[in-house]
């Protein structure tokens, strides 16, 4: 995680998606009961050994939503209503959600900015999955899917960002049309219209036809190293420009966190922007970004509420957040 080549203090993690269907199968919406466990049925008779199988039809609400807070699953497929499953890799790296939008929406997930690992290891499970499934394609369009924007290649690569300073200098509104000209987007930590907590963002590709998956890959890549280029570039700046101002408001967050008796999960997206900030540019030393990332799934409300066993009130939230987040800093 802390591999600086890699640039784990600008980049969290990268992500590849892809979106396939089966061609005997309409697409998930028109899916029946029926058919849906018959595609989970042949899915995993395709992936085989080698993965954890978790039944999300009628998944306790919080166990569901706590694979929302960790990146496992979207919300959309929490929310399903036909036959529904996901298929995790015994080593963590990969993602299958088994009749969400699409029928199977395989994700590989990588530490930093390693998209082009991501892509490999997606790459390789997707072949395997092609060579046994009758995977639903056209020779002029590409990977047919149920959303039109997706049809092509049917991926989506993208890249988890933490951005303090372009914030903090009003720097990212500014950057969004100039990344559409470039045929990507740039959105808040869940996606499609979630908010950007903590300063993190995901930048991904909008292009899926009419393009090549390595180009796309090479293209974000190349992008990103710019941002996080700007990026280190404007923290060196905040810094050089208010140096007092800026160790003070970090060590006090750090404080907070480490001392806080209860906290709910706003203030600790806004600490935790603070405490990263301060790791990367070492104001803060024997706290390491690792650590302090594991938080940021390990405080969420679901899975707060998923660990403790079932419903727990917001103000008892608040308290055991605050609890976590002293033992793992302390």
């Amino acid at each position: 995680m802390n591999e600086k080549d890699i640039k784990y203090d600008v980049a969290l993690s990268s992500r590849v998606r892809f979106a396939r269907n089966l061609a005997d199968y309409p697409f998930s919406a028109k899916c029946d009961p029926t058919s849906a466990k018959e595609i989970i049925e042949k899915v995993e008779g395709a992936l085989g050994d080698g993965y954890v199988y978790t039944d999300f039809t009628g998944l306790d609400e919080n166990a569901a939503y706590a694979a929302v807070e960790d990146h496992s699953v979207s919300r959309e497929f929490a929310e399903a209503t036909i036959p529904h499953r996901l298929a995790s890799s015994k080593d963590g790296k990969v993602k299958i959600m088994i009749c969400e939008e699409d029928h199977i929406r395989l994700q590989a997930i990588t530490p930093g900015l390693s998209l082009t690992e991501a892509y490999d290891t997606a790459c390789a499970v997707d072949d395997r999955l092609g060579e046994k499934l009758n995977i639903a394609f056209d020779d002029r369009l590409g990977f047919l899917t149920q959303c039109p924007t997706n049809i092509g290649t049917g991926m989506r690569a993208s890249v988890m960002l933490f951005l303090p300073a372009l914030t903090a200098r009003h720097k990212i509104k500014p950057l969004a049309p100039q990344l559409s000209k470039l045929g990507m987007t740039i959105r808040g930590i869940y996606g499609e219209g979630s908010e950007a907590l903590g300063c993190v963002y995901q930048i991904s590709n909008q292009e899926t036809i009419g393009v090549t998956e390595e180009s796309v890959i090479a293209k974000i890549t190349s992008t990103i190293d710019k941002i996080i280029e700007i990026e280190r570039e404007e923290r060196k700046s905040l810094y050089e420009g208010a140096k007092d101002n800026l160790t003070d408001k970090v060590m006090r967050s750090l404080g907070i966190l480490k001392y806080a008796y209860t906290i709910d999960s706003s203030e600790f997206m806004k600490r935790y922007a603070d405490v990263r900030l301060g790791i990367s540019l070492g104001i803060i030393d024997g706290v390491d970004l690792k650590t302090l990332d594991d938080l940021f799934v390990a405080v969420m409300p679901y899975t707060i509420m998923r660990d403790e066993g079932g419903e727990v009130d917001v103000a008892q939230r608040d308290l055991i957040r605050a609890r976590r987040i002293k033992e793992r800093l302390n």
